[in-house]
């Protein structure tokens, strides 16, 4: 109860008294006039979320990192009287979602809409609602609200840049074996026919068959025979490093920016090894699925998350939906899960594992599936930037002695031109001991 509700009935109640007791004509006015406001109040109040109809749009239910949020949102008054105030109060979990608002003076049969768009800086799953409609009489006496507890997911894909180059080059990636796996992409291996079904494309449609049988037929295809590329990802607790962030709100001239001016700009990253491992391994799989290889991905955190190779948008979609969630929380060692998958892989295939581990052990277990013939790449990311204690030379002193390709992003580095070239590991180490 208000203060205000407080003092209009104790001072109705004490006005009721002294009419009763004395019989005056003022204290009769008073004591209806303070019932009439609390009576009128009150009515106002129960009216004010009455008959109120209000929509949620929103255009997507996938952003990423560095794009935009957009949501629609309508209220119409639907009643004979009109609202002198509505505040609709917005709970979701989107950082930086500001879709609550106040209107004033909604009409009878009036409708306001407006447009929300926040521009996304984290990538995870968000709740967007619930919504709580808020109101109340002219004299703040009464105060009313109503809950609406539907709710809808958003999944903010994390940040992708654009590699212009990456060592080794495709075609020293190439060479694998015919796998006899069907595929819905269209490749150059025809494996066979069958009858065909609704939302095949006409290309498919293999004519001559067609013609013999009488009916219409499409042709089914095979893997092309070249190495599947796998993305290991090291989500173990132990490996992560990260300094103390606090997220800060987008600056508003961002959102004036239109087309390649806003995509020109860069993304501050949270200085967490996590983050710049997820944004490496998400722009390798694009990097990859553009140039028409089949990627899949592998990582256990709490919860396993594998992704089985394959080409084509849909691929990277499902490897970004995996990606936008995942936690360094798990107690798997990297190194086994590198030797246990590497069992599954076939000859030639390519395993690009990105870990902040500084321990040589997932090193030695790339050289043990390197010898059986699956290529082997390592991604190191420099946990001595991101504040850990430990020492990374021995780790890169031994993929070096494996002749495990390596490539080295530290906080703060333009991750792109990092994964551009591998490091030679001898020169670093002499230019770090002449630096010492």
């Amino acid at each position: 109860m208000s203060s205000r509700l407080i003092f209009l009935v104790v001072s109705s109640v004490i006005a009721w008294i002294l009419a009763f007791n004395s019989g005056r004509d003022l204290a009769y006015n008073l004591a209806y006039l303070l019932t009439t406001i609390l009576v009128a109040s009150y009515v106002w109040a129960w009216n004010s979320l009455r008959a109120i109809g209000l929509r949620r749009i929103t255009r997507t239910r996938r952003s990423q990192v560095g794009q935009f949020a957009e949501e629609q949102f309508e209220i119409v008054n639907r009643g004979r009287a009109p609202k002198l105030w509505l505040e609709i109060k917005d709970d979701s979990t989107l950082p930086w979602h500001d879709a609550s608002r106040v209107i004033s003076s909604l009409g009878r049969n009036q409708t306001q809409r407006w447009q929300v768009k926040t521009l996304c800086t984290q990538r995870g799953r968000y709740r967007l609602g619930p919504l709580t409609l808020h109101s109340g009489d002219p004299l703040g006496v009464f105060d009313v609200e109503q809950h609406i507890d539907s709710t809808s997911n958003i999944v903010v894909y994390p940040l992708m840049l654009e590699l212009t180059s990456f060592e080794p080059s495709i075609s020293d990636l190439s060479g694998g074996e015919a796998r006899h796996r069907r595929t819905y992409q269209m490749t150059t291996n025809v494996a066979g026919v069958r009858d065909y079904v609704p939302g095949d494309s006409f290309n498919r449609i293999h004519w001559p068959s067609t013609a013999r049988t009488q009916r219409l037929m499409a042709k089914e295809f095979e893997l092309d025979p070249t190495a599947d590329v796998w993305l290991y990802l090291d989500l173990h607790r132990d490996a992560e490093a990260a300094l103390p962030w606090t997220t800060q709100p987008p600056e508003p001239a961002i959102f004036a920016l239109h087309g390649h001016k806003r995509q020109s700009l860069r993304y501050e990253l949270p200085p967490s090894t996590t983050e710049y491992a997820v944004t490496v391994t998400a722009s390798l799989a694009r990097y990859f699925v553009l140039r028409n290889r089949a990627v899949g991905l592998s990582s256990r955190s709490r919860q396993r998350e594998y992704v089985q190779a394959d080409r084509g948008e849909r691929q990277l979609t499902k490897i970004l939906e995996a990606l936008a969630v995942v936690n360094a929380n798990g107690s798997f060692p990297f190194a086994q899960l590198i030797a246990n998958d590497g069992m599954r892989l076939n000859r030639n295939d390519t395993v690009l594992a990105v870990s902040a581990d500084p321990s040589p052990d997932w090193a030695v277990a790339l050289h043990h599936i390197q010898r059986r013939g699956v290529n082997s790449i390592a991604v190191v990311l420099d946990g001595s930037t991101f504040g850990r204690q430990d020492d990374y030379t021995p780790l890169l002193v031994q993929l070096e002695a494996a002749g495990i390709p390596t490539y080295r992003v530290a906080r703060g580095d333009d991750i792109a031109a990092a994964l551009g070239v591998p490091m030679r590991v001898t020169n670093a180490l002499d230019r770090r001991a002449h630096a010492g």
